[in-house]
């Protein structure tokens, strides 16, 4: 296969379609090509603050939080972070914007003129450009979201100020291993000797501690130097500097929350109590338990695994409807489908199952396999297909629920913004 000639010129879906076909793997974890490369590049020194944000799930939600504070509190954001949903430009964006196709181009064509003959992935081309557009605008505060693991994750060739581990259960087990000991191990990689690492997983492996002890990094971790308490309308936050009360509960989990309010009182920037309050209030994520339309309900959430299936099941539990929860999922085949169903089950009274494409998709069929035997589905061969039916069934008293992969709820994004 001939591959073109690249210029900056070219097209945002030209230099996609180029990146998706360059290198012969989608994950090659490892850090000495990237490295290379961004040496070449004078990119692994970035400016401002670096706060990177790893975990089995809510590191959106926590990227998300912490930029909406921190822009609160009148510093300039820039976010690295991944999949995205509908549109490239929502991986890199600029106190809350997202980057123009121009800037994304530009830097592409940089990191293609910078790579030579070594080969990047997607993702490794993707977090290099990132870099570039952070190293031209110069944002105060720089948030990277790890895109997998930690340790090999693109992401950590920069040398963090502050290192955020949100969570840590079972997924991409073939890459991470398969306990909670070996994923804490990959994870805590982004530590760094003698700067805060930030823990907010409250059940966190002995190999985490252990690895952190090992790098040398000063490791904050929730029960032990930082807390909260939540009652029905407002919560507290006790933290090594700050004690905080009567704090609006946010959209997102409240347990990321805590863990970026435990982050900013490390950092060396003056954040006032009112830009908490308004950044917390403020701060929203595409596709994390999202409310698309009433009568009937319509939410999203990209839960993909069991640990994010758990925290999903509890929303769908406070969140009852009148009438009955009705699920459109998805799934990709490499995930835990049983386990993640498994959670969701209880609370679903009809499913409508969509086939997925690509390599790594399970079918309709694939998923039926763990539901329950009373369990009442539809299979249908896209995700378009499955969210008409379940609207077509739904009464306005009822609640519709898209979950199961990026994919499926991008899918349901892309029909509503048709209309």
């Amino acid at each position: 296969m001939t591959l073109p000639v690249m210029t900056q010129s070219q097209s945002l879906s030209d230099w996609l379609s180029y990146l998706e076909q360059i290198h012969p793997q989608q994950i090659e974890l490892g850090l000495q090509r990237v490295r290379t490369v961004a040496e070449r590049a004078d990119l692994i020194q970035l400016p401002g603050i670096v706060i990177t944000v790893g975990g089995t799930n809510g590191k959106g939600s926590t990227c998300a939080m912490l930029a909406s504070i921190l822009q609160e509190a009148g510093y300039t954001t820039g976010v690295y972070a991944s999949p995205h949903l509908l549109r490239y430009n929502e991986r890199v964006k600029l106190n809350g914007v997202e980057v123009s196709d121009q800037d994304l181009c530009s830097a592409f064509a940089e990191i293609e003129q910078k790579r030579a003959d070594i080969s990047l992935t997607f993702f490794e081309f993707g977090t290099l450009a990132a870099f570039s557009i952070f190293k031209k605008y110069k944002p105060d505060v720089i948030i990277l979201e790890v895109g997998l693991g930690g340790r090999l994750d693109a992401t950590n060739i920069i040398d963090a100020d502050v290192a955020v581990i949100t969570s840590i259960d079972l997924d991409h087990c073939d890459w991470l291993g398969d306990t909670r000991e070996a994923i804490a191990v990959e994870k805590a990689g982004i530590y760094r000797s003698g700067r805060p690492a930030i823990n907010g997983e409250p059940q966190a492996p002995a190999s985490l501690y252990a690895t952190a002890q090992k790098i040398g990094s000063r490791l904050y971790s929730v029960g032990e130097q930082f807390n909260y308490q939540v009652t029905d309308k407002e919560w507290a936050f006790n933290g090594s500097h700050w004690q905080l009360e009567n704090l609006p509960i946010p959209v997102l989990p409240l347990q990321n929350a805590a863990t970026v309010l435990a982050t900013l009182e490390q950092l060396a920037l003056s954040v006032s109590e009112t830009a908490i309050r308004a950044g917390l209030a403020k701060a929203q994520l595409t596709g994390r338990f999202q409310t698309l339309q009433k009568n009937p309900t319509v939410i999203i959430d990209v839960a993909h695994n069991p640990h994010a299936a758990r925290y999903l099941a509890q929303k769908l539990k406070e969140r009852q409807p009148a009438g009955s929860i009705i699920a459109v999922v998805g799934m990709l085949k490499d995930k835990d489908i049983e386990h993640t169903l498994q959670h969701i089950a209880p609370y679903i009274s009809h499913w409508h199952l969509a086939d997925l494409s690509g390599p790594r998709a399970a079918s309709a069929h694939d998923l039926s396999v763990f539901l329950p035997d009373t369990c009442n589905f539809i299979c249908h061969q896209n995700v378009e297909n499955a969210y008409h039916a379940a609207l077509a069934q739904a009464s306005a008293n009822d609640l519709i629920i898209v979950f199961g992969s990026f994919f499926t709820v991008a899918g349901v994004l892309a029909i509503v913004e048709q209309y």
